[in-house]
């Protein structure tokens, strides 16, 4: 690479790296709904059309920062993940990074689990940031599977159609009862950590922590996993 071309691509990376702040911040003040591409450039002293090389629209934009927001919330619960021994104490630190992720990043968090954007719709290029903390969560229930086993609810007849459906399409290799408490769980890990964020708890719970880690391993229970020895 020649010194010329190696400085250009760091004056994209820096540049890239600088509209994103700035949409984080306008992300912040205004909501998703009302971030704008103009509004970028000229808080960076950039016109439009230069902004518009790196970011052809605003939903290229969204679906970046979407995309960062993903994985920096899937490094940190895959950091607490392997920081753990044993299924469920890997499962309770996932959760627990989830929800200190959250907190640490509000406008982040609200931005890919809060209420849609008007006129967004998410591209297949954010699923794979998407899926992070949700195979870190079917990895711990195979881990368990395949080691001390599972002590899950069973399922009842009627659902046992969708169930199976769900297996095949997200762990062909877990039963379906499983499959359907991971996806209960995903779902309510998402709830627990959205109603303290946005502020229905206001009132309602006070030791937020306690009563977080205490739902988690409701959570994990559900799904059949049991905690270690003492």
């Amino acid at each position: 690479m020649s010194t010329a071309h190696g400085a250009r691509a760091r004056a994209r990376i820096e540049v890239t790296a600088a509209i994103k702040d700035e949409a984080r911040r306008q992300l912040a003040a205004e909501g998703a709904a009302r971030l704008s591409l103009r509004a970028v450039a000229r808080e960076l002293g950039m016109v439009s059309s230069a902004l518009y090389r790196y970011f052809p629209s605003r939903d290229d934009l969204l679906t970046a920062l979407i995309i960062d927001a993903y994985d920096s919330l899937g490094a940190s619960a895959e950091t607490a993940h392997e920081a753990s021994a044993g299924p469920y104490e890997r499962w309770i630190a996932v959760c627990t990074a989830v929800r200190g992720w959250a907190l640490d990043h509000p406008h982040e968090y609200a931005l890919i689990y809060g209420s849609p954007v008007p006129g967004y719709t998410a591209p297949d290029a954010t699923v794979r940031a998407a899926a992070r903390v949700g195979l870190l969560l079917i990895g711990i229930a195979r881990d368990a599977h395949e080691g001390p086993g599972l002590d899950g609810p069973a399922l009842p007849a009627a659902l046992r159609p969708e169930a199976e459906r769900m297996a095949a399409d997200l762990a062909p290799d877990l039963p379906p009862e499983t499959v359907t408490a991971l996806v209960a769980a995903w779902a309510q890990l998402y709830g627990l950590v959205g109603f303290e964020l946005f502020g229905q708890f206001n009132r309602v719970v006070e030791d937020r922590e306690t009563f977080f880690r205490h739902a988690a391993g409701q959570l994990a229970r559900g799904v059949g996993l049991v905690p270690g020895p003492a």
